[in-house]
């Protein structure tokens, strides 16, 4: 093969066809040439905009009340859901930079239209999923920083749009440069919170070694399969395989593997950033609530209530709100741009991102609504843990495809995935769907 141009793999059935999120498609020039971490540093955001997927509202929910109802025993969910996360991002990157596609078009492209529509239609339950819980964090994180009513909150979560908007105007490094901003302002907050709580540093590093009873305890695997669903989130599949084609990494098979090596480290360090984060609401939770008998702490509100009386500080709350409105932001551009990724490669439909954002939030609005309405505080924790289960059963349906394709040589090329790495992604996607299937089951039995 002509190592100066990489072909496209011949594996497809059809061309590659528009580019994904076109108006930005290879817009950010890389260097082929340099010190290595000037090159690194070309390829650094996609990443953080994944990462993004630790810290949404929902995954607040869900580690809190693990954190207060089983102290650090599920901090070991948390670093696993997080070694999966480093092994699925990877292949995406490498399924976008062998084939040129992103995961929705090579769905469409692989399998025969009725498949590719139940496919479609499960994503797009996912991020109607995830953003529900981005509604109700968001309009809880307003509440809580400035009194707005949650049912007024929630209307006001609408008009993020014009920001993305706007900030897609300015070109995508923009994008990238507030999602890291905001997680940067969270990391804060979250360290003076963890300071302040002054954890049992023995039982957390005990937390992160995995025991049996998070299987066998059908409540602990509950919460456990929510923190899951809330980490390796559907939406961020379809939205790494998109936005690492943002980066201009050129067509030959040597910058295409420099391109998947530098695009494989902005994940990884990325998604470590996010399990500190991730592990430390859960830590927080545990050296607050737990250790103080408030076993039963998962409501966004009665946490941030309770933090300051618990911690004695009066800045704790402050922190925690602003801390959780961040990440209501933050998770509100990703969704959009994964809604646009999976419109536009599914159905071939490109819709202004205003009006997509609008469908998605308007259509995440009505129940988040009625829930903030109908049952006032008390019922928000109960749908964003629900929205959270709901997005780890939606899993395996983006995990198996992808790792079928990155497997495929006729697919992949040359950056075909090596025998171990889809080994270990096919270990990851059966034992999602193998705990996928017992929740089912316990549930049935339990209605039952």
């Amino acid at each position: 093969m002509d190592a100066r141009v990489e072909k496209v793999p011949a594996g497809w059935r059809s061309e590659r066809g528009e580019a994904s999120l076109a108006d930005v498609h290879r817009s950010i020039a890389v260097r082929n040439s340099g010190p290595g971490w000037r090159r690194a540093a070309a390829f650094a955001g996609p990443g953080y905009l994944v990462a993004v997927g630790y810290m949404d509202p929902g995954n607040w929910a869900t580690s809190i009340a693990g954190g207060s109802k089983f102290g650090y025993t599920l901090l070991v969910v948390a670093l696993v859901s997080n070694i999966m996360a480093i092994v699925l991002q990877s292949l995406c990157a490498r399924l976008a930079i062998a084939s040129g596609r992103d995961l929705a078009q090579a769905c469409r492209d692989a399998f025969p239209r009725p498949v590719a529509y139940v496919l479609w239609f499960l994503a797009e339950t996912a991020i109607i999923a995830t953003d529900i819980a981005e509604v109700i964090g968001t309009a809880i994180g307003l509440n809580l920083i400035f009194g707005i009513p949650l049912e007024l909150g929630v209307i006001i979560t609408a008009l993020d749009v014009f920001l993305i908007l706007y900030l897609q105007r300015l070109g995508f490094r923009w994008v990238e440069a507030l999602i890291i901003t905001l997680l940067g302002v969270i990391a804060v907050c979250f360290a003076i919170q963890i300071a302040l709580a002054d954890p049992n540093w023995g039982q957390v590093i005990r937390g992160f070694a995995p025991t049996t009873e998070i299987v066998t305890n059908p409540e602990m695997l509950y919460l456990a399969l929510g923190i899951l669903g809330a980490t390796v989130m559907p939406h961020n599949l379809y939205l790494h395989s998109g936005i690492v084609q943002t980066r201009a990494y050129g067509e030959t098979l040597p910058e295409k593997r420099q391109a998947l090596k530098f695009a494989t480290i902005d994940s990884t360090v990325a998604l470590m950033f996010a399990l500190l984060i991730n592990a430390s609401i859960l830590i927080l939770a545990a050296a607050t609530f737990y250790k103080t008998g408030q076993t039963e702490v998962a409501e966004l509100g009665d946490a941030h209530k309770l933090l300051g009386p618990l911690l004695g500080v009066a800045i704790a709350p402050t922190l925690f709100g602003i801390a959780l409105l961040c990440c209501g932001i933050n998770s509100t551009v990703t969704a959009t741009l994964a809604g646009q990724i999976v419109m536009e490669g599914f159905l071939k439909i490109r819709l202004a991102p205003w009006l997509r954002r609008l469908i998605t939030r308007g259509i995440a609005i009505i129940p988040a609504a009625a829930v903030t309405i109908w049952y006032g505080d008390s019922g928000t924790a109960r749908l964003l843990i629900l929205t959270q289960v709901v997005l780890s059963l939606q899993l395996s349906f983006a995990v198996f495809p992808l790792v079928m394709f990155t497997a495929d040589k006729a697919k992949m090329g040359e950056l075909v995935a090596p025998r171990w790495l889809i080994a270990f992604a096919y270990l990851i996607a059966v034992v999602i769907a193998a705990l996928n299937v017992k929740l089912l089951v316990d549930f049935i039995g339990v209605a039952g």
